[in-house]
Formats: structure tokens, C-alpha cells, sequence
């Protein structure tokens, strides 16, 4: 189910560059809900010096939310990150967690936007990739998949953002990616929420204990069995709104 487009050498190139590089904020994009910054990353080597965009989310820029721990989001940014990579689906922006102009928080590779492509046709397609993503979200337990968060690239790779609100006790899923609803799994995609599992009970466990807590930890657990019980997407929950306000 991975990508054959997606460079992990690359990535692991931008993971070392964003933890290492100097941060220089430059922007901010005003229609977050939270503090998100524009900055540019700086790395200076013996024979190189390189720079690219990235998005800064600092912790104390957080917004409180009435039904998420504060100080968490960004947390949650990081680690549906190392679930994406962990099990080889890299649909999210390189992230990490690390200390900058406003004290800690998510850092990620700013993605530029694929112009040719129409969000607004894209997001309702029968498409592998937001299928894939899709399953992601049922994992993380996304309650925040808006089209704007999509990120189809030129050469075709799509990625996802604004994961801030994952991970949650209950379930929360909205999203507008509600085409597969009902349709079973594939085998590749039961293969893939058993290896998340895996990752829930396995050795990752440590890493992921220090950005959530047990009680999520074990909700993500029963959320996975429960998937897989029923091995087919899930259906909008008529308790829950099942898609994020506004859409866009």
C-alpha cells in the first residue's frame, strides 16, 4: 500500500533538517484556530547550506478545547505522523516535535499544492489515495478531515494535514471522506490495521505512551479491533455530526 513516489531518503533527509535547522518565522496563516506560523528551516553543513518552508504550531499557541487535554494537539499532529510512517503510508508531511521561537512545538514540511487540481471534485473521487487516507483516519481517530486539508502534489503523492485533533477517547470520526462507507476492507487494508495494531502493543508503545495517554492509547486498541471485526469502513454515526464545520 505504500507509495512508489515517496523518496524515504528524502524524508529521513527533512526529519533530521527539521529537528537540527534554525527556525526563522516569517508568517502567519490567519485562518487557523491556532497559532500556525509560516517559517523558513535553515541547515548550514561543511558543504551545503539549504533552507525550505515549514509550519510551526507552538504548544502555547494551542486554543483550549472543551473536550481535549490543552497542550495536546500538538502531540497528536506528531504522532499520527509516526503511524502514517510506521506503517509505510507516508501521507502525512515530515513532523516532529522540537523547541523554537515560541517554545515547543509541531514542526512540518510545508507541501505545496498540486494548482491543477480541483479540491472540490478531488475530495468526493473513488481514489486509492483518499482511500488510504480515509483508513488512517479511522485509526487516528480523525475528527477534523476537511478538504482543506488535503494536499494532492504534482507527480500525484497526496498527503493530509491538520491533525490536531486525533486520538480521542470516544469516537469522533468526521470527515468528508465518507465514500467507502459500508465497503469492506481489502486484504491489503486488514493487513494494514493489524500492523497498527501491532504498533499499539508492540514495541512503538513506549514512544507513543510519552504524546498520549493510556486511556487513548487502549480507545485506539478497541477502535482497531473493532474494525476489523466488522472489516469494512464505518458509517456515519447518527449521534456525531460525521462531517467537520465548515467542510472547507
Amino acid at each position: 500500500m505504500s507509495d512508489s513516489k515517496v523518496d524515504l531518503p528524502q524524508i529521513e533527509r527533512d526529519l533530521v533538517d527539521l529537528n537540527n535547522g534554525i527556525l526563522t518565522v516569517t508568517g502567519r496563516l490567519i485562518d487557523a484556530s491556532n497559532a500556525t506560523l509560516y517559517a523558513m528551516c535553515s541547515v548550514k553543513s561543511d558543504d551545503e547550506e539549504r533552507e525550505f518552508p515549514c509550519i510551526y504550531k507552538p504548544i502555547a499557541g494551542e486554543r483550549p478545547l472543551w473536550d481535549f487535554p490543552d497542550g495536546s494537539l500538538a502531540n497528536r499532529e506528531y504522532l499520527t505522523f509516526l503511524v502514517s510512517h510506521w506503517l509505510n503510508l507516508h501521507l502525512v508531511p515530515p513532523t516532529i516535535l522540537r523547541d523554537g521561537p515560541y517554545g515547543t512545538g509541531m514542526v512540518q514540511k510545508w507541501i505545496d499544492i498540486d494548482p491543477s487540481v480541483d479540491l472540490m471534485d478531488f475530495y468526493q473521487e473513488n481514489n486509492p489515495k483518499l482511500r488510504r487516507l480515509a483508513l488512517l483516519d479511522i485509526i487516528t481517530n480523525n475528527t477534523d478531515r476537511k478538504i482543506g486539508h488535503l494536499i494532492p502534489i504534482e507527480g500525484g503523492h497526496l498527503y493530509g494535514c491538520d491533525h490536531g485533533v486525533t486520538f480521542h477517547v470516544d469516537d469522533k470520526l468526521r470527515t468528508v471522506l465518507w465514500q467507502w462507507a459500508g465497503t469492506q476492507f481489502s486484504s491489503e487494508e486488514k493487513e494494514l490495521l493489524n500492523q497498527a495494531r501491532a504498533i499499539f502493543t508492540g514495541e512503538k508503545l513506549e514512544i507513543i505512551s510519552g504524546l498520549i495517554d493510556q486511556e487513548e492509547i487502549s480507545a485506539t486498541i478497541a477502535r482497531i479491533d473493532r474494525a476489523l471485526f466488522e472489516e469494512s469502513f464505518p458509517v456515519p454515526n447518527p449521534d456525531w455530526p460525521s462531517v467537520p464545520w465548515p467542510p472547507f
